[in-house]
């Protein structure tokens, strides 16, 4: 497969990493960080990248993105937010694939929506331990509201996910309720 094929896909998901490990540092209340509403998008690039070109292009869009999150946001975050990142990233992108791959032939909601959600509660486990644990923050309480959002966030973008697909041609157009 092209390397620019994936170009837009990778440059993708490395801005939605780079942007979710800013935000992360930022709370909104006890419960919430403004990273849980940015990093969902991550599950949806790699998603309709899977649709669309397979598990392969994702798995190199995921690596892409890994790389590229991880090396700007050691410069932009700290150390422990970077290092967090690129391991819950990793882990939950590579997971997010391989659940959206066996669901794939389901109904056309159930891959990305199940991918997401598994690999939401994987991401946040890892990047909270990370990230907060021995800092003296609540990231138990942190990481519920994150997950909470992310999982808000897996329902709010299955109509993205669908249009997308709808629009680059990779699924059938829902029969008409005649």
């Amino acid at each position: 497969m092209a390397l620019r094929t994936l170009f837009f896909p990778a440059l993708a998901m490395a801005a939605v990493v780079l942007l979710s490990n800013w935000l992360v540092q930022y709370t909104i209340n006890e419960w919430l960080t403004w990273g849980a509403f940015s990093y969902p998008l991550a599950f949806l690039v790699t998603d309709v990248c899977n649709r669309l070109l397979g598990a392969r292009a994702a798995r190199r869009v995921a690596l892409v993105g890994f790389v590229f999150g991880l090396a700007s946001s050691a410069l932009l975050a700290p150390m422990r937010i970077a290092a967090a990142s690129g391991s819950a990233f990793l882990v939950s992108q590579l997971l997010d694939i391989s659940v959206f791959n066996r669901l794939r032939q389901k109904s056309w909601w159930q891959a990305p929506f199940i991918g997401s959600c598994v690999a939401s509660v994987i991401d946040t486990a890892i990047f909270f331990n990370i990230a907060f644990g021995g800092t003296g923050e609540n990231w138990l309480q942190l990481g519920a509201g994150d997950l909470s959002v992310k999982l808000a966030m897996a329902v709010l973008l299955l109509p993205a996910y669908r249009q997308l697909i709808l629009k680059l041609g990779a699924m059938p157009a829902p029969a008409s309720a005649a």
